[in-house]
Formats: C-alpha cells, sequence, structure tokens
C-alpha cells in the first residue's frame, strides 16, 4: 500500500495511459498524493522565485507575496477541476469530481521533479547555460499539460477530438466563474456600503 505513494505516481509520469486506466479502475489513486503534489508544486514556485539563480530569476525576493503564490496555483487548480466536472457531467463523461482531482494532481508531478534539481543547477549557471534552464522547465510544462490531457481523456473515456472539446469548454467555464464571481463580489461589496452608509446616517441623526 505504502508504494502506492511513491511508486505509482513515479510509474504515472512515464507510463500515463496505463497508470491514469488503474487509476481509475483499479482505484490506485490517493487524494493525499494529488494535494501532496498541488502543496510541492506550490512550494516549487516559490522557491524558483526565492532561489533560482540570478541569471534566470529576475524577481526581486523582497517583493514574494506566499499567499500570492499559493492562490495563483491552488485556484487555478480547484476552478479547473469544478469546471471540467461541470463541463463533463453534460457531455455524458465517466470521471467523477474525485477522479478529475486525482488525475489533474499527479499530472503536477514532472513540475516537481524537474523544478526542484532545476532550481539547484541555476545558481551555479553561466550566461551560456541558461537556455537549458528555460528548456527544461518548458518541458516539464509541456509534461504536464500531456499527462494532464491523457488524464482527462482516460477517466472520462473520451475520444482524443472531444478531450480537446472539453478542455477548451473548461478554460472558457473557468473564466464564466471568475467572472461571476467577481460580479457577486463586487455586488456585496457595494451592498455592505449602501448598508454602513445608511447605519452612518442613522447614528448621525439619533
Amino acid at each position: 500500500m505504502k508504494q502506492d505513494y511513491i511508486k505509482f505516481p513515479l510509474h504515472l509520469i512515464f507510463h500515463p495511459i496505463d497508470a491514469f486506466w488503474d487509476l481509475k479502475s483499479d482505484n490506485r489513486g490517493r487524494l493525499l498524493v494529488a494535494f501532496a503534489a498541488l502543496a510541492l508544486t506550490i512550494v516549487m514556485m516559490i522557491l524558483q522565485k526565492q532561489y533560482a539563480g540570478f541569471l534566470v530569476n529576475y524577481i526581486d525576493p523582497r517583493t514574494i507575496n506566499s499567499i500570492g503564490e499559493i492562490v495563483t496555483v491552488a485556484v487555478p487548480f480547484f476552478l479547473w477541476c469544478i469546471a471540467n466536472w461541470s463541463v463533463t457531467t453534460l457531455m455524458e463523461g465517466e470521471g467523477k469530481f474525485r477522479e478529475i482531482v486525482l488525475a489533474t494532481g499527479y499530472s503536477l508531478i514532472p513540475i516537481i521533479v524537474i523544478y526542484a534539481p532545476m532550481i539547484i543547477v541555476s545558481r551555479f549557471m553561466v550566461q551560456e547555460e541558461t537556455a537549458f534552464y528555460y528548456l527544461f522547465n518548458a518541458i516539464a510544462f509541456f509534461w504536464f499539460m500531456l499527462l494532464l490531457f491523457i488524464g482527462m481523456m482516460t477517466v472520462h473515456q473520451y475520444t482524443v477530438i472531444k478531450t480537446l472539446m472539453t478542455i477548451l469548454l473548461t478554460v472558457i467555464v473557468m473564466g464564466i466563474i471568475v467572472f461571476l464571481g467577481a460580479l457577486v463580489f463586487s455586488m456585496l461589496q457595494q451592498l455592505y456600503e449602501f448598508g454602513y452608509n445608511i447605519y452612518r446616517e442613522l447614528i448621525f441623526r439619533t
């Protein structure tokens, strides 16, 4: 059982089709691992901006906001899961919300695996070697995207075309959720200010 927490994630990133099917059919995925991958991705993002070599890091470490970094990674993660579940429910997807979370979390593992050593190596790079830093970071991102694509296709039992379509619709729904969330927040803020102004008027008149 303990091997599933380490061996299976490493198996998944190299054999995603078989592993995602095992995740769905044999219930081999663990939410603890998925959320740990999310947490470690956030840590990698913070460490990259804090400790990456000055030749590849143009961010002043004093301006880094850890809360902002957490929001930047965690919010899109959960937005993706919610939006994808909403879209695929209407499009006869077979994936459960738990499986979507698992597939998305496990897909983040290449970012952790590649970013960690590259942060260390970047501190010893010369200018001519920085291209390798950007190359490996790009590989991590595209590896993540490939795993996410295969994961969504497998858990929902979609074709390639239908998977691409649902991914596009998921991104659109994410935008709609953000827009509606911002709209509701703005309305609540205006209601609060309206109520507070009425309260102040009543206090001044009594």
